[in-house]
């Protein structure tokens, strides 16, 4: 069957795009078409569907009405009853500027085809285009096959192409460089943005070349950085030969800042790698009408997670101090989260549909984040490696081997095939690390790991200097209940659950005393640890009176630093894994030294 799709900015003021779907070849007496209700690399089914309306069909471009019924929430049929051509068409609304959508303005495009082209069920895997009708002013840059110029026409081998293939058009400015040989687009859309176009084209290219060093090769002719700016984040989503990423148009500077994008970037474009091509079976060819489970989620976003800050250190973007710090806070965001050990890694990565996209009051309490734990366990499994080896091999080597055997070729992971695989590019036996850390919950002892590279791992200690108060501490988050305390979580074995403090409940007063959202905070200091205090709070609408003592607040940042004394096998691991070499522990005044240059890769 021939399948081409057209797109006409039909209504840009009112972000209103009609699509045209011709079929040729048609020899079915029903077709059904289908809007996906999820988009790869996003694990949440989502109501793309409410968008699309007027949806009708005829045959060929002036033939005879075909019957249209709608027989699910995002699912036609069509009665084509042997007309061999059938056009459809309807309007789709879209004015969501995210990194998964159709978003349509007066001066801007961006199209994620899954939120907006339907697809023919049984026919997934046949070539489409797609002819885009936009002013004439505006330039469109895709990583989808160019077939015609006037009006812009693609190619994309199937639908799964094309919905990892997104269209972006409009006034983009276009920055190409071409580290390793490869041309890489950065393509910037929005108003503003404190960029120094110079300055993203170096450090891009600088995390093209260390990923690409990282794990031996690229797959890749050409690849597109798709980057809005807005007033609101949206993080960013990976695609085989692209990422689209939305970010506040002021994330440039200061250094900080410009450093989570980079960590951004890094990671999706890592992504080309691990998802894209190294991937569990299920997630390619995908079902786009439910949910496509994996017990591997943790090792294709935790562990890209994982690189991706490593890919940074060989890049040069981070210091060692600075690679150790972002490590540091992964770890206390585990550490910290109650749930961290009631589910595996394999499971969280299982219900990752029903629970990191669709968090409640409870979450933290019962589950932790794939991406946070993922990363952790990755970053001690990797020390293991290392120390086990003598450096011999590390997760590097793992990730090396997937791409060889199962990303180059197509070959998708059975669930049970991490473990065998990690094993054979190590040549450690690694099953009781797996049965512990990622079939198991066993707390990750994160110092013990650290041992192995010189280094021990624990809260940050306070100045000698610092007399500032320590506050009492509930055990809870709370927002802006309209001036008053609106609690939204209570954290397990913390003093506000143990005193029965729920969520929803408003805290209105502290021992009879008014207290706002705004001073809520800075309040809580003069009711130091084991203060008795009484909470007026709001239930429900009904006044009661909580009796809560205070309780320790946990350590504000943890850190790793060196040892006093370290094997030879552990200074080893420390200058494979972070590029330096190992220095014991300084007397308290005198600076480590912390050289910037990139180290090679191992």
């Amino acid at each position: 069957m021939r399948i081409q799709y057209r797109v006409d900015a039909l209504d840009r003021v009112g972000h209103r795009g009609r699509v045209t779907l011709d079929l040729e070849g048609v020899e079915q007496p029903t077709l059904d078409l289908v809007l996906p209700s999820w988009v790869p690399g996003s694990y949440k089914l989502v109501n793309y569907v409410r968008g699309i309306r007027d949806l009708a069909a005829r045959g060929a471009e002036d033939g005879p009405a075909v019957g249209v019924q709608r027989v699910g929430a995002d699912r036609w049929r069509l009665a084509t009853a042997g007309i061999p051509r059938v056009r459809v068409q309807y309007t789709v609304y879209g004015h969501q500027m995210v990194n998964e959508a159709f978003d349509l303005t007066s001066d801007h495009m961006f199209l994620n085809a899954a939120l907006a082209l339907v697809y023919v069920d049984g026919h997934l895997d046949e070539p489409v285009t797609v002819e885009l009708h936009l002013p004439p002013e505006w330039r469109v840059v895709t990583e989808l096959e160019e077939v015609l110029t006037h009006p812009p026409t693609y190619r994309a081998r199937n639908y799964d192409e094309l919905v990892d293939s997104p269209i972006d058009a409009g006034r983009p400015l276009v920055l190409t460089i071409r580290p390793l040989g490869i041309p890489h687009r950065i393509s910037i859309c929005g108003d503003g943005g404190n960029y120094e176009a110079h300055r993203l084209e170096e450090d891009l290219g600088k995390i093209v070349e260390a990923a690409t060093r990282l794990v031996g090769e690229s797959p890749l002719k050409g690849y597109t950085f798709f980057i809005h700016l807005s007033d609101i984040p949206d993080g960013a989503l990976e695609h085989a030969s692209s990422n689209s990423s939305v970010f506040v148009r002021t994330v440039f500077e200061p250094l900080e800042r410009y450093q989570r994008f980079l960590s951004t970037q890094s990671h999706e474009y890592f992504h080309l790698w691990n998802v894209k091509r190294i991937r569990p079976k299920v997630l390619g060819p995908f079902d786009y009408t439910q949910e496509n489970y994996t017990g591997q989620l943790w090792w294709m976003e935790g562990t890209t997670d994982y690189f991706s800050d490593l890919v940074l250190r060989r890049a040069g973007l981070y210091t060692p101090a600075k690679y150790l710090e972002e490590a540091a806070k992964i770890a206390r965001a585990v550490l910290l989260t109650p749930g961290r050990n009631s589910l595996s890694l394999e499971e969280l990565s299982r219900i990752a549909w029903v629970d990191l996209y669709q968090p409640f009051e409870e979450t933290p309490n019962q589950s932790v984040s794939y991406y946070a734990k993922g990363y952790l366990v990755s970053l001690c499994l990797d020390l293991e490696i290392r120390h086990r080896t003598e450096t011999k091999a590390s997760l590097e080597s793992v990730i090396r081997l997937l791409w060889n055997e199962y990303g180059k070729t197509g070959r998708g992971l059975d669930e049970d095939e991490l473990q065998p695989v990690a094993e054979r590019a190590t040549g450690l036996d690694l099953a009781e690390w797996f049965d512990r850390y990622v079939r198991g919950t066993a707390e990750v002892d994160v110092d013990r790991f650290a041992g192995f590279a010189g280094l021990t791992f624990g809260p940050k200690p306070k100045p000698a200097d610092d007399d500032a108060p320590e506050p009492g501490y509930l055990g809870i988050r709370f927002e802006d209940g309209g001036g008053s305390v609106r609690i939204n979580q209570v954290l397990l074995d913390t003093p506000g659950h143990r005193a029965g403090l729920s969520p929803g409940d408003e805290i209105v007063a502290i021992n009879s005393t008014r207290v706002s959202h705004a001073k809520f905070e800075k309040e809580l200091e003069s009711y130091p640890p084991g203060t008795s205090v009484d909470l007026a709070v709001f239930r429900r609408g009904y006044l009661r009176h909580v009796a809560v003592t205070t309780g320790k607040a946990p350590p504000q940042k943890y850190r790793f630093a060196p040892l006093e004394r370290a094997t030879d096998v552990a200074r080893k691991v420390h200058e494979s894994w972070l590029g330096i070499p190992w220095e014991p522990s300084k007397p308290a005044g005198e600076a480590r030294k912390d050289p910037a240059p990139p180290p090679p890769s191992t």
